[in-house]
């Protein structure tokens, strides 16, 4: 009977030990990151001008910049259940599971009505083919003194917004989308 007994507890002991939870997990952010996917925005006017959209790849997110003559100010980023054309209201379809509309407060023209952002293709701004989150980069229009860019992306992932200083007095608005969350 003792025999049994010391069994039957090593049994419940072996079995309960399956049975307790773990405790919670703590996950470090994915490269340090902790940007979140909530809009984000600056409501200053720019007196910059567009003249140039790009991308580029980096190890844990990948970047769009827009290039301006002089100082950005005023911007937002967000995601939107669609991207739509400035001036029109017109939904602009894009690849990718998420839609983010970037709207900077400085036209693609300058004060004479001559353009200084001019895309070749308004529907590939830059080929992204090959990166891990971006997946299509669209030109949503220019009006009233603000441009607006559409960026699809994989997933609705965490972003960041910045601006940087230069070259030649001008500016740059930087759109960092993470690889993952």
């Amino acid at each position: 009977m003792r025999k049994f007994g010391a069994g039957l507890a090593a049994v419940l002991a072996a079995a309960g030990l399956g049975l307790v939870a773990p405790g919670p997990a703590s996950a470090s952010p994915y490269c340090g990151i902790m940007w979140g996917s909530l809009a984000k925005a600056d409501p200053d006017m720019s007196s910059a001008n567009v003249t140039n959209v790009r991308t580029g790849q980096q190890s844990c997110y990948d970047r769009l910049v827009i290039d301006m003559t002089g100082k950005v100010a005023g911007y937002s980023v967000q995601y939107v259940p669609v991207v739509i054309q400035d001036a029109t209201g017109y939904p602009i379809p894009v690849l990718g599971d998420a839609d983010l509309q970037v709207v900077v407060t400085a036209p693609s023209y300058d004060q004479n009505g001559q353009l200084t952002y001019a895309p070749a293709a308004k529907a590939e701004l830059s080929n992204v083919s090959g990166y891990e989150t971006f997946r299509q980069v669209v030109y949503a229009g220019s009006f009233e003194g603000t441009t607006s860019i559409g960026l699809g992306v994989r997933a609705r992932l965490p972003f960041r917004v910045f601006t940087l200083d230069g070259p030649d007095g001008g500016s740059r608005l930087v759109v960092d989308v993470a690889h993952h969350w």
